[in-house]
């Protein structure tokens, strides 16, 4: 029993009951589950690949291994790589109640790190964020890291720890990892940059820190997360108590259903034309997007395009000035007569109804394409999908009407 609790193995969430001893396939087998979610051509997935270590050796840590931005699409990577990269990561390290672990190459301007900017958004206090910094043996000669690992150049509250890691050609190699740690350890003792440093540098001392902060980060939070988890429970348990009688066929339950629908039907119609809503569309305008754009763009493009001849309106203002004069002479004035101004302006602003007009009927079909996807989420009622687009549309386009009545 002793022997196989010290064993070290390997647990994958995708191959459960499954004990791999062999780290070599351990790797192999997440390159190869990676092919299958994302392609063989550099592909990405939001799909996570849960790998749990038991050994002796490491201490409690849940890690999630983000990716690096990509710049520039490669293989069968989609043209908005950058930006899918980007939302993937924004969507676990905004969470309240974890670490970030900004990791940044030595040989790069810390300035320009990804991670640390990506960090300082949704952490702007920097009281969830580690500094880490690797590569410090790439380093051009002559040059250190020191100002950042003291915390100098761009100080964070948890503060930097420096770490040397394998080189692709010590993985080549079967640098074993007990090998690696004494490289490491010999580094920071024999460089005089870091040797007053060196207790506090270093993967085993990253671990070290990682856990202990973990723990005290997870107490903090832990009374916030125990006080939203009993208000669910309170809130879940009124619900069964309501639902304990329940009658399918009994009328109110049926109006009272049909009310929560038709509400949340109009909460997502509203926040989709003020841009609150909790999803994005990253495709195409949408909503009050479009509606914006249809006002401020194409509507000003509409009247730019109008015809206009100058030496024509100024012969018709001429002849408005004289027409009101009748048999009376013309005698020179500052100002256009108000009755030859008031014929003049009139005459203008009837141009203006055909690209109001048309606005009129862009922004109409925008409305009624936002009622049909706010209905998508009533398509497992047909019916109630089809009143509902129904009724509403018909009040978009009676509005329609007024409005045109109106121009």
């Amino acid at each position: 029993l002793l022997l196989i609790f010290f064993t070290e193995y390997a647990e994958f969430l995708h191959c459960k009951g499954r004990k791999f001893t062999d780290f070599d396939e351990v790797r192999q087998e997440i390159e190869v589950e990676t092919d299958r979610i994302t392609g063989m051509n550099k592909g990405i997935s939001s799909i996570p690949i849960n790998l749990r270590i038991y050994s002796p050796h490491v201490l409690s840590l849940t890690l999630i291994d983000l990716p690096g931005i990509t710049k520039v699409p490669v293989g069968d990577q989609p043209p908005d790589i950058e930006q899918q990269i980007r939302d993937m990561i924004m969507q676990f390290i905004s969470r309240e109640n974890c670490l970030i672990l900004a990791v940044t190459p030595a040989n790069t301007d810390l300035a320009n790190s990804d991670a640390l900017k990506l960090a300082k958004e949704v952490d702007p206090q920097g009281l969830r964020t580690i500094g880490v910094i690797t590569k410090l043996d790439l380093m051009d000669e002559g040059t250190d890291a020191r100002e950042i690992l003291e915390n100098k150049l761009l100080p964070l509250r948890r503060g930097y720890i420096g770490v040397v890691n394998r080189s692709q050609k010590d993985i080549d190699g079967k640098k074993d990892i007990k090998a690696a740690l004494l490289a490491e350890r010999k580094f920071f003792l024999s460089h005089s940059a870091y040797r007053h440093m060196a207790d506090r540098m270093g993967t085993p001392y990253l671990q070290k820190v990682l856990n202990q902060q973990l723990t005290n980060h997870i107490r903090d939070t832990l009374p916030a997360f125990r006080s939203k988890l009993q208000s669910q429970l309170l809130s879940i348990e009124h619900e069964v108590e309501v639902y304990k009688n329940f009658r399918p066929e009994d009328p109110t339950r049926k109006t009272k259903a049909l009310l929560q629908m038709v509400q949340q039907f109009s909460v997502d119609f509203e926040k989709r034309i003020e841009g609150s809503g909790d999803q994005v569309d990253t495709l195409e305008l949408s909503g009050g997007a479009k509606i914006n754009r249809i006002f401020h763009e194409r509507f000003p493009f509409e009247l730019v395009k109008m015809e206009f001849n100058e030496k024509e309106l100024r012969r018709e203002i001429s002849y408005a000035i004289k027409n009101i004069h009748g048999i009376r002479q013309v005698l020179p004035r500052l100002f256009t007569p108000d009755m030859a101004f008031e014929a003049i302006v009139k005459k203008q602003i009837v141009k203006l109804k055909g690209p109001c007009l048309k606005s009129v009927d862009l922004v109409m079909q925008e409305l009624i394409n936002t009622v049909k996807k706010c209905t998508k989420k009533l398509a497992t009622y047909p019916r109630l999908c089809e009143e509902t687009e129904r009724i509403v549309a018909g009040y978009i386009r009676e509005r329609e009407e007024k409005t045109k009545d109106q121009v």
